[in-house]
């Protein structure tokens, strides 16, 4: 028995070890933390436990049927966050430079099968060279096997990526198809081709960092969440992220009451509007000064400034904050804010967590370039995710909520649960000077007569008592009381029940 557990320990040793002591030091070299270690970083201390130690590849061509290193370049498990249950995968560039293989791919999908079995979430650590070339074909298919469990897995567990090296080819879809991505600067990229076939193909000259990287994906394509100094930031920001986050879709998000009164009242929000209507001012700072303790975990900030987007707890509630942002192109709504929010909003309506929408948005961003690029679609994306949603709604017009924008922000029409106002929001087809230049074309030679009409109209329009009127908006709130509101909303939304129609599924105008 003796010999037998020798053996078995230095099998483990062996598994540990992944592609042996030099690779690993060359990984430590980059920077970059093993497998191992950042299943270590990740998970509570002494809870990881591992499956398919022992599991090696099954490829006969090219020398390989001689070169197999047990675990086959992925590390598989599961263990806790504070806690809360997780499954993980961790690929290891030290084994075949992280290249997937088929049996790579099956301890994967192992993992998402148990994950979806026992409703909690899957974390995937992503450092890998692409498929196994020497596997050619079954390694495509080890890929696809993963895709198909990404998209079962949708909605129903959340799924976070972080991607700490090369994920390139087929490798970059299943990041792209779970809900979070965080990338790791200048050791980590993404993309569909790389540098020499994109030199081939369209002789255009691109470093991996300018084509791929986390500055990029988080600045420029919004394929990235975002972007992290290195291994040990990242995976501490993914156990900040998991905090919010419910196990399943069959679970609410975890409570976790503060020192904050629910009722606490904030006296300098009755000034954070300036008087001038023209003039911007941050809209962070409402969210700061409304939700609990001011701590406020945002997504994508690099990427569409005009809109904000991520989670706060309010009375120890984990709730979905999106809100426009005065200081960036005014807060108008366009393409690339539009998809920012839906996706955000869709995961929170996934996931059991109640939208806040904070509205000071003067309408859809003008232009060729906006409509050449599909701005209608792209903003009925906003639109369908807000009526599609059942979750808790509550909506608080901060000052302007003009034309169509104002229906698509989370409107009483899009069955919000709470419309709020404040004193000074404006809820309009359009700005006064617009309106009345159309109203009153006739009128366009005599400046004076024109600017009596748009006091008028400012007087009779630019305020949020028409819309009050009609019961658009359940009240009209002192900034001050905000917070208070809102949590007192959330109490009375806690049991909230309302189902869509049945169907197979909609057709988001994608």
């Amino acid at each position: 028995m003796h010999d037998i557990l020798e053996q078995l320990e230095a099998k483990r040793e062996l598994a540990r070890q992944g592609g042996g002591q030099r690779r690993i030091d060359a990984q430590h070299a980059k920077g970059k933390l093993t497998a191992r270690e950042r299943i270590e970083v990740l998970l509570d201390e002494g809870t990881f436990e591992e499956w398919d130690m022992f599991v090696e590849h099954r490829c006969t061509d090219f020398g390989m049927a001689d070169n197999k290193i047990p675990g086959d370049g992925v590390v598989t498990g599961y263990g806790m966050i504070n806690g809360r249950l997780v499954f993980v995968f961790s690929q290891d560039f030290t084994v075949y430079g992280g290249a997937l293989s088929e049996t790579h791919a099956e301890k994967i999908c192992k993992i998402m099968d148990q994950a979806m079995k026992v409703g909690a979430p899957v974390i995937g650590l992503n450092d890998s060279g692409g498929a196994r070339i020497q596997e050619g074909v079954a390694s495509l298919g080890g890929y696809a096997e993963v895709f198909q469990r990404n998209m079962l897995a949708s909605g129903v567990v959340p799924q976070i990526s972080v991607v700490m090296g090369p994920s390139a080819g087929g490798a970059v879809y299943s990041p792209a198809l779970t809900d979070f991505i965080f990338m790791v600067k200048d050791s980590s990229y993404m993309f569909v081709t790389g540098p020499e076939v994109v030199k081939t193909v369209t002789h255009e000259e691109v470093s991996a960092e300018e084509l791929g990287g986390a500055i990029t994906h988080t600045t420029k394509s919004g394929v990235a969440d975002m972007a992290f100094e290195n291994d040990v930031e990242a995976l501490l920001m993914v156990r900040r992220l998991y905090n919010y986050l419910p196990l399943s879709n069959r679970e609410k998000s975890p409570l976790r009451h503060s020192g904050d009164p629910a009722h606490r009242m904030d006296a300098s929000l009755n000034t954070l509007v300036p008087d001038n209507p023209n003039k911007a001012y941050d809209m962070k700072e409402l969210i700061l000064k409304t939700v609990d303790d001011g701590d406020f975990f945002e997504l994508q900030p690099d990427y569409a400034k005009n809109i904000l987007i991520g989670f706060a707890r309010m009375d120890g509630q984990t709730v979905g904050i999106v809100a426009n942002q005065p200081l960036v192109l005014a807060g108008c709504l366009d393409i690339k804010s539009s998809t920012k929010a839906a996706r955000f909003i869709r995961f929170c309506d996934a996931f059991n967590i109640p939208v806040i929408t904070f509205v000071d948005v003067p309408g859809f961003m003008p232009g060729t370039a906006q409509e050449f690029g599909g701005i209608i679609k792209h903003g009925a994306k906003l639109l369908y995710a807000y009526a599609e949603c059942t979750v808790p709604k509550i909506t608080v017009i901060t000052r302007k909520a003009y034309g169509g924008a104002y229906d698509v922000m989370a409107s009483k029409h899009l069955r919000g649960d709470v419309n709020f106002a404040w004193p000074h929001a404006e809820i309009a087809v359009m700005g006064a000077k617009g309106a009345v230049e159309i109203i009153f074309r006739e009128d366009k030679g005599d400046p004076e007569k024109l600017a009596a009409k748009e006091a008028e109209y400012k007087a009779r329009f630019a305020n949020p008592f028409v819309a009050g009127a009609r019961g658009f908006i359940d009240d009209v709130i002192l900034p001050s009381e905000t917070r208070k509101r809102i949590c007192r909303s959330l109490v009375m939304l806690k049991d909230k029940k309302i189902e869509n129609p049945w169907r197979k599924h909609g057709n988001i105008p994608l």
